[in-house]
């Protein structure tokens, strides 16, 4: 019987930090997100040739 009780905690404690990694992941990517707004509107020039290199490469690519 003791053996139960310890893998309802692990696995809490497993689904506590899947959630957590999420929560993380979630907020890595905002701030990735806004730093790259960010870039885009202090660097327009390069901003536009990254998207004009973006269009190039999906103009090429092979499906």
């Amino acid at each position: 019987m003791t053996q139960q009780p310890e893998q309802d905690i692990d696995e809490q404690r497993a689904e506590e930090t899947d959630a957590a990694r999420r929560r993380r992941r979630a907020q890595f990517l905002r701030e990735l997100n806004e730093a790259k707004e960010l870039r885009d509107r202090v660097q327009p020039r390069r901003a536009r040739a990254a998207r004009m290199r973006q269009q190039m490469r999906m103009r090429t690519f092979r499906w």
